[in-house]
């Protein structure tokens, strides 16, 4: 790989952190249509450096997060055990499966996504004046706002199939989980829209080594790409571990909706015509 090869491939590891890190997807849900769509890189290569750079982004984000008690620990590991078990699954799975189906597929999610977190209301949040109570409830200083979030967290077994979904999808396409994990926390367990994202982040680290054991099994890691990716995704990871610190979660929420309702236009489009 020549030197410029490998500074573009830096620069786009760098932006994926940088916006994987704030919206809690681990950047893969970036990457790998950037990778499929513009840079030419077949399906299987893509995911695996997808999940590479979400292994990247959630080792240099979680600390931050946990630290900041944003993520909420006992929470992320309890959906956890559901999200590796389908992520195990989905890695084989995508050894079989078309790869415009793939891809069809990626695209019909990420549009669900959006539509969903644009009707999305802040005061569906799951708020808690009195305090935390339960034992997933949690509580974080919003710099951003000003002020101490409370929240209560519902629904743990809508969350746990919620995590077991977004587990294949890891392992199918190679975006970690978080773009499934994020609206599962937020609009299912009732979690505030910075938490979601921060405690997405702090799990997704462990989703995509268990599928992207599964294409190291198979081949199918082109190292030196992985490896420039992942130098630009542990910088811009840094950098938007920062910038979350002065977003609050209505803009959060916002332009986690935006994007991926581009990258789903995008999508479905290389869908359908091949």
């Amino acid at each position: 790989m020549d030197p410029a090869h490998a500074g573009a491939l830096a620069v786009l590891g760098a932006l994926t952190g940088l916006l994987g890190t704030i919206l809690g997807v681990g950047g893969g849900v970036f990457l790998v249509p950037v990778l499929v769509l513009w840079c030419g890189v077949d399906m299987a290569h893509a995911a695996a450096t997808g999940l590479i750079a979400v292994i990247a982004t959630s080792n240099a984000a979680a600390a931050d997060n946990v630290e900041k008690g944003v993520a909420n620990v006992r929470l992320g590991m309890v959906m956890e055990t559901a999200t590796v078990s389908g992520a195990l699954g989905g890695g084989w799975l995508a050894a079989v499966l078309p790869t415009r189906a793939v891809i069809g597929l990626f695209g019909a999610l990420l549009l669900g996504v959006s539509l969903l977190l644009w009707r999305r209301r802040p005061e569906e949040d799951g708020a808690a004046p009195g305090g935390p109570t339960g034992p997933f409830d949690g509580s974080y200083v919003d710099a951003a706002e000003g002020r101490t979030v409370t929240y209560t967290a519902r629904n743990i077994p809508g969350g746990l199939g919620a995590s077991l979904a977004a587990g294949s999808l890891s392992g199918l396409l190679g975006v970690g989980g978080g773009i499934l994990k994020v609206p599962a926390f937020h609009i299912i367990c009732g979690l505030p829209m910075k938490a979601a994202a921060a405690t997405s982040n702090y799990t997704i680290g462990v989703t995509a080594a268990a599928g992207a054991a599964v294409y190291l099994a198979r081949g199918a890691v082109d190292a030196p790409v992985a490896a420039a990716v992942a130098l630009g995704v542990l910088a811009g990871s840094k950098a938007g571990a920062y910038a979350n610190q002065r977003l609050g979660s209505d803009s959060v929420r916002r332009l986690f909706a935006a994007l991926t309702l581009v990258l789903a236009v995008q999508m479905l489009r290389k869908a359908a015509h091949g």
